[in-house]
């Protein structure tokens, strides 16, 4: 898959230490690792006195697509519940549902080449 080869290229490490160090089989998909008591995604980190994505320019599309992930979408309660966690949350722009939609249903990010 061209997120995962991305990633360990971008940790330079090989693909088979990355499995096993930082990512899991949830079902037929493979996700990243959460911290154990926060569930937060072990590469957000503590940079500069915020918590950010050490990988993100080449963050999976689990990561792309969120806060827009199916469960935090089922209310405002859930919106709300969510933005207690996630501190970009309700800050910045402004999504409409046809962009919303858009990055939900979007798939591939990487270019042709990978």
């Amino acid at each position: 898959m061209p997120e995962i080869k991305l990633l360990a290229d971008f940790l330079d490490i090989p693909i088979k230490n990355l499995r096993i160090k930082y990512l899991k089989r949830v079902g037929p998909r493979t996700t990243i690792i959460e911290e154990r008591f926060s569930k937060d995604c072990i590469f957000l980190k503590d940079i500069d006195g915020r918590k950010q994505c050490s990988i993100y320019p080449v963050r999976p599309n689990q990561c792309r697509t969120w806060p827009f992930w199916s469960e935090n979408l089922t209310s405002p309660s859930a919106w709300n519940q969510t933005a207690q966690k996630c501190p970009g949350i309700s800050r910045g722009r402004l999504y409409n549902c046809e962009e919303i939609e858009k990055i939900r249903m979007s798939k591939k990010w990487w270019p042709d080449d990978k």
